[in-house]
């Protein structure tokens, strides 16, 4: 029932971000710039997201180092299966699909994965926030839509706290385990008392890394690359339509529209990336120009890290069951 709700409240989500993305666009104008588009665009465009997909495993690689080491090339296919989970299905169930075809192939608890990878998510959320507040003073911040503003400011709170509250569970184990067992003994029934002490264990495990502050360092760096690198996709496939905006401009589309997209939604991030068109917007471009390009990057986005995470589900024996059941179990 818990995950039917999720569900409903994803695709409403959606639906609200389409209406605002539709509102007022002509769509025979889309059609006409999507028909005179220059698609030979998209090829190095996706090339450069496939290095961003591979600086993504490297960091993955590198938070994972106390825990277990696993080479690049045994990582890559299971960041690529994450992705088609994230893209197919609803409530970012990639992020639990990667940990439990990590513990199945290399033996390293869901717990731990699951660990590095919302530190990941963290890192990749602040900065998003750097882009925002960087490409700010270029651009004015009346160029951000009211709607954009409060999730930035939203997701300001929780990135920051996020941030702090496990820098905390990495230095001081001590007090978050009296803090930990105070509500374990009062919340956990005792038959489930043990598998929750080891998942807890475990998670505390995959912190190690926010403990050395070179560590922490090449993390947020490497993150940076990531999406800079993301960027040149955006800035690359703008190459396809007949507007320019600057490389600022894209920054702080892809900063609002990833922070867009850690909202609930629908599978895709549909609705919640399209209203990036509205950026644009705001930048001086034509709306119906704008939306046809965001819808076309959404799908040289989507396809391509889709049907290779499909790929590698079939080339590891991987069967979309035994993620049914690891979702409904988690």
């Amino acid at each position: 029932m818990k995950k039917r709700w999720q569900i409903l409240a994803g695709v409403l989500i959606s639906l609200i971000f389409i209406w605002y993305a539709l509102r007022g666009l002509e769509l025979d104008q889309v059609w006409s710039h999507l028909h005179t588009a220059n698609y030979w665009w998209i090829l190095p465009g996706v090339a450069v997201y496939f290095f961003a997909v591979w600086a993504r495993t490297w960091r993955w690689h590198y938070l994972l180092r106390p825990v277990k080491a696993i080479s690049l090339p045994r990582l890559f296919p299971v960041v690529c299966i994450g992705y088609f989970g994230n893209n197919v299905y609803p409530a970012r169930a990639g992020e639990v699909i990667r940990a439990f075809v990590l513990r199945r192939n290399e033996g390293v608890s869901v717990s731990a994965s699951l660990a590095t990878i919302i530190i990941e998510r963290v890192f990749d959320g602040l900065v998003m926030l750097l882009f925002v507040f960087f490409a700010l003073p270029f651009v004015g911040a009346e160029h951000i839509p009211p709607v954009y503003r409060r999730v930035v400011i939203g997701a300001s709170v929780l990135f920051l706290a996020a941030l702090l509250v496990f820098l905390w569970m990495a230095f001081d184990q001590r007090r978050v385990g009296v803090v930990y067992r105070f509500f374990a003994d009062r919340l956990v029934p005792a038959r489930f008392r043990a598998p929750v002490d080891g998942f807890y264990e475990r998670f505390l495990a995959g912190l190690h890394f926010l403990r050395n502050g070179r560590d922490v360092l090449m993390v947020f760096v490497t993150s940076v690359v990531i999406w800079l690198t993301e960027t040149v996709k955006y800035w690359l496939v703008m190459h396809a339509f007949d507007f320019a905006v600057s490389f600022i401009g894209l920054m702080l589309m892809n900063g609002v529209v990833n922070l867009t997209t850690t909202l609930p939604s629908a599978p895709g991030y549909i609705g919640t990336f399209e209203v990036g068109a509205r950026v644009l917007e705001a930048l001086g471009v034509d709306y119906g120009l704008a939306f046809g390009y965001t819808i076309v990057l959404h799908a040289a986005l989507w396809f391509p890290i889709t049907a290779l995470g499909a790929f590698y589900m079939w080339r590891l024996g991987v069967r979309w069951g035994d993620f049914e059941k690891e979702i409904v179990n988690t």
